[in-house]
């Protein structure tokens, strides 16, 4: 009888998209074999973890003395585990980007909630998937909204409407913006997520990187994905067709259901702990066009997209410069945006960027973001 254990690995298990993986893992435990976790500096976290699951491998960034029975691990090495099935990506940043790659030149299965790797590189990670047989999943609830709604249809998309929450501060004026503190921004009205990413969703930063995601993930044309703010975030996302019908995936702001959606697919798991919609105090759903003069840290996103090379990836590296910065409060809330678009103006693009064209302009990015950040402290 064939093993229908799907074996994964979880790069950032120690972050919120991994501890929530891990809470799906707990419930399917007959489906689902952790065989390798990673984290940064959480050592003990992830001991917990390494404790619990039993995993073959393991990768922490700090000293780590593990268990009998698991085994330390580069990410890479995990990634491309011949036993393995599936790799997610929970990480932050870049550092999940070599591990992504080398799972897809493996022809492993990759399931991505980092949104930077697929805007740094998505080009060459689409390459690499077609070249050995892998696959990428989204596990964004935008992209897993999308990627929902296109099931048993064909091509025949006019556009994507990814829907936004508008943040924490919509409609404050700009000296009100100016006093923000990271624990104001790092209080999102309907998501709980990692502090970079609930920073990226205060600015809107995030919906123009999943703009670039879309755009990789299902191959539109950027004119064809647009941003709505849709504050309930019930509706995740809506797919219109070109007889005029739309599409929409709805349920509650809860990140277990695209991750068990992507861990899964293409089946659909009853879960008794995703708590199920209750239409009953809900009587209607507001959707509102977004005001991009607000969201400087969004129109900068869309004008590095539109200018590809390696403008998105001197993009990522700023924005996380300048959001570390911001959460350390030496820059105020309102500097982020002048931060990025101070290194986007200086950069010097590659084009056709290779792996070590990405990550040069990442380092040049990052030091640059620095700079200009200390001419105003």
């Amino acid at each position: 009888m064939k093993n229908t254990v799907k074996n994964i690995v979880l790069l950032g298990s120690t972050g919120s998209i991994g501890q929530q993986t891990l809470d799906i893992v707990r419930i399917f435990q007959d489906e689902l074999q952790v065989s390798g976790l990673a984290c940064g500096n959480n050592a003990d976290l992830l001991l917990q973890q390494v404790r619990e699951f039993r995993p073959l491998l393991a990768f922490c960034s700090a000293d780590l003395e593990l268990p009998a029975g698991t085994m330390p691990a580069t990410m890479e090495e995990m990634a491309t585990h011949p036993d393995v099935d599936m790799v997610i990506i929970a990480t932050t940043g870049k550092a999940g980007l070599k591990p992504a790659m080398s799972a897809l030149q493996a022809g492993k299965t990759v399931a991505i909630a980092n949104k930077e790797i697929l805007v740094m590189a998505g080009d060459l990670l689409k390459q690499l998937a077609a070249r050995h047989g892998g696959a990428i999943l989204p596990i964004d609830s935008e992209h897993s909204a999308v990627w929902q709604c296109l099931q048993g249809e064909d091509s025949s998309v006019s556009r994507l409407l990814l829907t936004a929450s508008g943040g924490p501060f919509k409609g404050w004026p700009a000296e009100k913006l100016r006093r923000v503190t990271a624990s104001q921004a790092l209080k999102h009205p309907t998501w709980k997520m990692g502090r970079k990413v609930t920073v990226d969703s205060a600015t809107l930063f995030n919906k123009g990187l999943e703009v670039i995601e879309a755009h990789w993930l299902f191959d539109l044309p950027y004119e064809k994905i647009e941003i709505i703010i849709h504050r309930q975030s019930i509706v995740h996302s809506m797919v219109e067709f070109k007889d005029g019908s739309i599409k929409a995936q709805l349920s509650i702001p809860d990140m277990h259901l695209p991750i068990q959606y992507a861990l899964f697919y293409p089946q659909r798991m009853p879960n008794p702990e995703i708590k199920a919609m209750d239409f009953s105090g809900m009587h209607n759903l507001v959707f509102e066009p977004v005001n991009y003069m607000d969201y400087p840290c969004l129109r900068l996103s869309l004008e590095a997209a539109k200018l590809g090379d390696t403008y998105p990836a001197v993009l990522c590296a700023a924005d996380e410069t300048a959001v570390n910065l911001f959460l350390n409060n030496s820059i105020a809330f309102t500097e982020i945006a002048t931060i990025i678009d101070k290194t986007l103006h200086m950069h010097r693009p590659v084009s056709n960027p290779g792996i070590e064209d990405i990550l040069r302009s990442d380092r040049w990015a990052c030091d640059t973001a620095l700079k200009e950040a200390r001419k105003d402290i």
